[in-house]
């Protein structure tokens, strides 16, 4: 059954101020201006979108000089030497590139020319509902068949889906993030084997730009159904280079975590796991640190048979509570850990407390009690702490003292 489409969308994207205000700018005689691709898409879709682009038959230097005639409007060149001006609006950033055409590709980088015939500069694009634009005047352009597409929840790439690869081997992962999206039912059946049959380009795609598409893909609508297809096809292999945890990362979508905590349920089992995608996916420190943090817990919270109230206490304090109560959403419905009702009941008092279990030593109090500033402070407070998780975190004064003892006993 085909979705309803949102015909008014397309007169409120029109009438949004700085749309306005660029499009009068580059109302010039001979030349013609089109809001194109997302964001008319999103407008039929009743989405509004902060990404506005725009496609232009004026060259990059008539487009910079229109804007300098506005006192609205500031020119950011951008993207030159690829046709591309950034126009800063009073309700945003709107993007303005010259209609181009390809002259040259090899899958990563493509020689383009500057050209003047919206058709041509629609043939180059990826797929048919991306293709879409809009006239100053209301009139929807479909030159590639993207509106039918569209109503019926179907991706399929402009023209040959193998050729539309060899131009850039990111639409592989372009293709599932959008079919995820926009799509519904099966992925078109052309689409899917080019993808398949291309999946030795991934490898020669900038590991940031796997990054970047891979990360979009697990946050989107149907991101963790389109995983099942690339983890059936093989490519889940090519981009994370191991299997997948398909009904932890179902989970983790359905409770919306972060994409970073996606990729962890999915592909992490240990730390190896976490070092091999931070080198993959050219991971940042961050996202290094956050999946090192999720083998860690999922190590403590396997080698655990049962959790009891002490159990659950110990693992708040060791990985933070917000970090446990994801790992147990993710491992929920899985046959280790078994939670005793008072570890529930330990979790929620916690939750509802806002706060994990604070370990009642530091130094100073080691230097109170006479011992000198120095590694056995550390070898101290390390004994302590052990002995604290292994008892279920107790803060009461009894506790503490036995725990000062301890910590000076290893200290000396």
């Amino acid at each position: 059954m085909n979705r309803a489409l949102h015909r008014a969308g397309l007169t409120a994207l029109l009438d949004r101020p700085g749309v306005r205000g660029v499009l009068a700018a580059l109302d010039i005689p001979g030349a013609e201006t089109r809001l194109i691709g997302g964001c008319v898409r999103d407008a039929l879709l009743g989405v509004q979108t902060a990404d506005i682009d725009m496609a232009t038959t004026l060259l990059p230097e008539a487009v910079m000089n229109a804007a300098q005639r506005s006192d609205r409007l500031k020119a950011v060149p951008t993207g030159i030497e690829h046709g591309t001006i950034t126009l800063v609006t009073e309700d945003g950033p709107i993007e303005v590139t010259t209609l181009r055409e390809d002259v040259e590709t090899d899958g990563r980088h493509a020689i383009v020319r500057f050209g003047t015939d919206f058709l041509r500069d629609a043939e180059r694009r990826d797929f048919t509902v991306n293709a879409l634009s809009l006239g100053s005047d209301g009139t929807l352009h479909d030159p590639a068949g993207g509106l039918p597409d569209l109503e019926a929840g179907r991706v399929r790439f402009i023209g040959d889906p193998a050729t539309r690869i060899r131009e850039d081997a990111l639409r592989i992962l372009r293709f599932f993030r959008f079919h995820a999206r926009f799509g519904a039912g099966a992925p078109d059946s052309a689409a899917l084997a080019a993808c398949v049959a291309a999946r030795d380009s991934l490898d020669r795609l900038s590991r940031e730009r796997v990054r970047a598409e891979f990360l979009k893909l697990l946050t989107a609508s149907g991101g963790a159904v389109m995983v099942r297809t690339l983890s059936a096809t093989g490519l889940l292999q090519r981009i994370t280079g191991g299997v997948g945890e398909l009904g932890r990362l179902e989970r983790a979508a359905a409770a919306g975590l972060s994409p970073v905590m996606r990729l962890a349920a999915l592909s992490v089992g240990a730390r190896h796991d976490a070092d091999r995608l931070r080198d993959r996916l050219r991971l940042s420190n961050s996202e290094h640190g956050q999946l090192l943090g999720y083998a860690e817990a999922l190590a403590d919270l396997h080698g655990r048979a049962i959790l009891d109230e002490a159990a659950m206490r110990a693992l708040t304090a060791g990985h933070g509570l917000a970090r446990l109560a994801e790992m147990l959403t993710i491992l929920a419905g899985e046959p280790r850990p078994t939670m005793t009702e008072a570890a529930t009941a330990a979790l929620r008092t916690l939750e509802g407390e806002g706060a994990s279990p604070i370990f009642p030593l530091a130094g100073a109090d080691l230097i109170a009690a006479g011992v000198a500033p120095g590694p056995g402070i550390g070898r101290g407070l390390a004994a302590a702490r052990k002995v604290w998780l292994e008892r279920g975190c107790p803060t009461d004064s009894e506790a503490r003292a036995e725990l000062l003892a301890r910590a000076l006993e290893c200290a000396r």
